[in-house]
């Protein structure tokens, strides 16, 4: 194989198509019972579809379902309050400049809070814990202008290099009693996207110079990320010299992308794109989120059975092959799943994409049967992160 070849397979696991195509084939080696760590019972896939469409029209009896996006956490208590402070903006593109800015930092600070942390939120007197947390101290965080390098023009990350554990520990009032997981981890992340991007809204102008004729697909976006963002991740894999990200080796599926903290972030910028006048397209070549909530559902639910029980009450890396399957796994099931939760809803897949299943949906079935299923309402299985993964 040539170097060009080479080079060639490493840049195509940085797409969307890539986590799709291996997902699946991950699924395919569990159906032949060649996981060692897992066993796959399609049978129970409807019960996690009806809790899914369950959960979908609770929260949205019209079924006028928005995308599954960081937007959608700094909702409190009846308020948008992005929505609220955004209104300043007459410049579609400074807004969508400071909205790329907000949606990036916050969701590169939302990978998991440990069960112990909350964060009260003054203004609105809410106490908020896990993403929506993460989701308000970020915004307050960036409200303050200690992310801007002009405290008169607070709303914009233009000096994220200056970013420490000391910053967001106060921002994310963190103490001995008040911890968060991963805090130095998500502190380093900041400065290196500072390194790697710059201001994060710079990215806003690049995806508009890749629209044609108005339109841009979503896998655009993500080729984007993973392109621009791909070094700021801490120890991973590189090949060919190019960082991967969120790219695993499991030893019966070879190389694993799953870029989740990627796709959802590509997800909230579609918002902003759409706002500024960009008709992003193609919204399902993005694929479901290989993340505790959605994996979650599927153990809870009975589609994914561990082989050893007793790996529930271990602790595992997220490089195992254990966690590694599961989200795998995770991302084939989603799309497995997503025409039986339409088929339940009486929705199209035009009218009801991944990103509207996932807000309706399977993130908040997955939240529900695991407060069933254990006190703490935490995910069925340990895993252990450096603030980055999940």
């Amino acid at each position: 194989m040539s170097d060009t070849a080479v080079t060639e397979d490493a840049r195509r696991l940085l797409s969307a198509a890539a986590v799709r195509e291996r997902a699946h084939q991950m699924l395919d080696i569990a159906l032949a019972d060649g996981l060692a760590e897992w066993r796959v019972n399609l049978d129970r896939l409807p019960v996690a579809a009806e809790l899914t469409a369950q959960a979908t029209l609770e929260a949205y009896p019209g079924l006028d379902v928005p995308f599954h996006a960081r937007w959608r956490h700094f909702e409190v208590a009846g308020r948008d309050l992005w929505a609220e402070r955004a209104q300043a903006f007459s410049d579609p593109g400074k807004r969508a400049r400071a909205e790329f800015d907000l949606a990036i930092v916050s969701v590169l600070l939302d990978a998991g809070a440990g069960m112990a942390w909350r964060y009260r939120d003054a203004a609105t007197g809410a106490v908020l814990s896990r993403s929506e947390g993460l989701a308000i101290a970020s915004l307050r965080l960036f409200e303050s202008g200690a992310l801007s390098s002009d405290r008169s023009d607070p709303l914009k990350a233009d000096a994220l290099a200056r970013v420490d554990a000391a910053v967001l520990a106060q921002a994310f009032q963190v103490g001995d009693n008040n911890p968060l997981v991963g805090l130095e981890g998500r502190a380093a992340l900041l400065r290196r996207l500072a390194d790697a991007a710059g201001r994060p809204g710079s990215l806003y102008d690049e995806m508009a110079g890749r629209a044609q004729d108005g339109r841009l697909p979503a896998p655009v976006i993500l080729e984007v990320l993973l392109a621009r963002l791909g070094p700021i991740w801490p120890g991973r894999l590189t090949l060919e010299g190019l960082p991967m990200g969120d790219v695993w080796r499991h030893p019966a599926g070879g190389l694993v992308p799953l870029h989740k903290l990627s796709q959802w972030l590509a997800y909230s910028l579609i918002e902003p794109l759409q706002a500024s006048g960009i008709d992003v397209t193609d919204i399902d070549g993005l694929t479901g989120l290989a993340e505790y909530r959605n994996g979650g559902l599927f153990v809870d639910a009975g589609v994914l059975v561990l082989r050893d029980p007793a790996d529930a009450e271990r602790a595992h890396p997220v490089e195992s092959p254990l966690v590694v399957g599961w989200r795998a796994l995770t991302v084939a099931l989603l799309d497995r799943m997503a025409p039986l939760v339409r088929e339940r809803l009486g929705v199209s897949a035009e009218a009801f994409p991944l990103a509207r299943m996932l807000q309706g949906g399977s993130w908040t079935a997955g939240r529900k049967i695991a407060a069933q299923k254990r006190a703490d309402g935490g995910p069925p299985l340990k895993v252990i992160s450096d603030g980055t993964v999940f």
